[in-house]
């Protein structure tokens, strides 16, 4: 490989490894729950590490762990976490609009592998085009925070006293709800869409017909269901200014 040509894949490999520093460093903290939920709900401590080294998602891995405790069947699993990802194809196909032409399609594959929203907005706001070099070195560092904190998460709820991780799976749902409030308020479509979405949740379990759904099957009802009243009724060229970035996470 000529001087410049090995100077350019360094440049490029460093700067994504910049970029994806701090994106690792929150993986860190947000897959340390996902950690504790997966051991907490009685799997093995490797049943969360390789899930979330093989998947790299959030609430594709939540949703799809919690059915796998639930029984769900691999139907249920793979349309779930279908539906809840089906995000990252629009990225990916964003993406390959930037990407250099030199990338081979095992590159091309090996990225889409590491495509998710805080990838893809960080790729997105690069200027140059995405080299494999650089794309390696963004989602590099992310793919070990993510795996690392799962381990981390995980190891310690197996040392903690039964009480403690009593207590910390309570904490976890205030987690989520801290992470829906704050846009919820300051949001009116994420407000509504968040409250319909308990209101199905909770008309689903208790009437008659529709409760006798596993759980899998009426969190892709409800999931489809929300999103596309939400598409409807909220789309983001419409939305004020004010809500513009807070719709655009629905």
């Amino acid at each position: 490989m000529p001087g410049t040509m090995r100077d350019s894949v360094r440049g490029d490999l460093k700067e994504g490894l910049k970029d994806g520093l701090p994106i690792g460093l929150g993986y860190l903290s947000v897959s340390f729950a996902y950690g504790m939920m997966t051991v907490m709900s009685g799997l093995p401590l490797w049943f969360a590490v390789l899930t979330s080294l093989t998947n790299l998602t959030s609430a594709g891995q939540f949703a799809g762990t919690r059915l796998v405790v639930a029984g769900g069947t691999f139907a249920e699993i793979a349309v779930t976490t279908l539906v809840i990802n089906a995000r990252y194809f629009l990225m990916s196909m964003s993406l390959s609009q930037k990407v250099a032409r030199e990338m081979t399609l095992r590159q091309r594959m090996a990225v889409s592998f590491g495509v998710t929203d805080e990838i893809f907005g960080v790729a997105s706001a690069r200027a140059a085009e995405l080299t494999a070099a650089y794309m390696g070195g963004l989602i590099a560092l992310p793919v070990v925070g993510w795996t690392l904190g799962t381990f981390l998460g995980g190891a310690a709820t197996s040392l903690m006293p039964q009480k403690l991780s009593n207590a910390l799976g309570i904490a976890l749902y205030g987690m989520f709800i801290a992470i829906v409030v704050p846009d919820a308020r300051k949001s009116r479509p994420i407000l509504i869409t968040a409250l319909l979405a308990v209101f199905l949740s909770v008309l689903f379990r208790n009437l008659p017909g529709i409760s006798m759904l596993s759980s899998g099957w009426r969190i892709i009802i409800i999931t489809v269901a929300v999103s596309a009243f939400a598409a409807w009724k909220f789309p983001i060229g419409e939305v004020s200014r004010d809500d513009e970035d807070s719709t655009a996470a629905i």
